[in-house]
């Protein structure tokens, strides 16, 4: 397993690849663009992985997403990966504009339309016809060639992660994964996908964890990712993986919380059991425990440790993402 880290900008990028982190990401939303951010780790990192993981498929066309990649590939060769999500239906109707229905048969055909691009040879004709996509371009200018960039997809629950081992080249899991999560659903949802359409590689896993470590003020560190697990599920697009845990009762109160502003109540909704199924936070030591104790159940190829975002400041999470450097060693142990 690599140890990775979302972007946290150039200068703790030096100090986390000095420090064995082999893999940097980057999410989007509406004030950070994920290509824009990723030219930026292209340029700032020498050896390490990196890639969306995610950029929202449906907000731009496949050309656009493989566009950005040829352009960035010329910078960093063998070094890109492109993980794409489907985003919530409310973000596809209302934030982007575009059609918001049946995202898992759309996604499914936005990989092989990206691919499509991505595949193409010079002299020869781009077709891609599909339900959502139809492409028929002669790019007549000497741009092209073959790229095999991984294609990833954002998977949570068990239909996308089956689409995932069956067009993609592997599969990006939530924060919110846990052991049981991982193992009991979404990895035998990805073979299933795997066995419709055989390939000679296994499919790759890549996913975010919530870690929030802090020496000299770990009750706030918890408290920031009993926070972040708290936002996370006010999304019901996550009630399976709720009453998979027999967590209805906890979240309900969460969710009660959310709709009065009261942030502080959603915190202290977040049970002792869900913080540690779920996250890796407090003290150095607290978090090693906690990721000994969580064996088997991280990414089995890049795991991101990821800060949380929600009511945390920049300054912090540059701090968390910093502090997580100290659990390299812990995942080289466990891996």
């Amino acid at each position: 397993m690599r140890f990775g880290m979302p972007w946290s900008g150039a200068d703790v990028a030096r100090e986390a690849e000095q420090a064995g982190v082999s893999a940097f990401c980057t999410g989007e939303f509406a004030d950070h663009d994920a290509y824009m951010t990723l030219s930026e780790m292209v340029a700032s990192t020498e050896r390490a992985l990196v890639g969306p993981a995610i950029a929202y498929a449906f907000a731009r066309t496949p050309y656009a997403h493989a566009t950005a990649m040829r352009q960035l590939h010329a910078r960093a060769p063998g070094r890109l990966f492109l993980g794409l999500g489907s985003a919530a239906f409310r973000v596809n109707r209302d934030w982007l504009g575009v059609p918001a229905d049946r995202p898992v048969d759309r996604i499914a055909e936005t990989v092989d339309a990206v691919r499509a691009w991505l595949h193409a040879e010079n002299g020869e004709q781009i077709r891609y016809s599909g339900e959502f996509y139809s492409i028929d371009a002669d790019v007549r200018a000497p741009v092209l060639g073959r790229l095999d960039i991984p294609v990833l997809l954002a998977a949570f629950n068990k239909r996308m992660a089956a689409t995932a081992g069956r067009v993609a080249d592997g599969v990006i899991g939530h924060g919110l994964f846990t052991r049981s999560w991982w193992n009991d659903i979404v990895r035998p949802a990805v073979q299933k996908g795997v066995a419709e359409r055989p390939r000679a590689a296994s499919p790759a896993e890549h996913g975010w964890i919530i870690t929030a470590v802090d020496d000299a003020a770990p009750q706030r560190a918890i408290a920031d990712a009993r926070r972040m697990i708290a936002f996370y599920l006010t999304v019901k697009t996550y009630d399976p993986f709720v009453a998979h845990h027999g967590w209805d009762a906890p979240v309900a109160r969460l969710r009660a919380a959310f709709r009065t502003g009261d942030t502080e109540g959603m915190a202290a909704a977040v049970t002792d059991e869900m913080l540690t199924e779920i996250a890796l936070c407090g003290t150095t030591a607290d978090a090693k425990d906690m990721l000994t104790r969580r064996a088997g159940s991280l990414p089995r190829s890049v795991g991101y440790f990821a800060p949380p975002s929600f009511l945390v400041s920049p300054k912090r999470r540059t701090a968390y993402a910093r502090a997580s450097l100290a659990l390299i060693d812990a995942i080289r142990v466990e891996s």
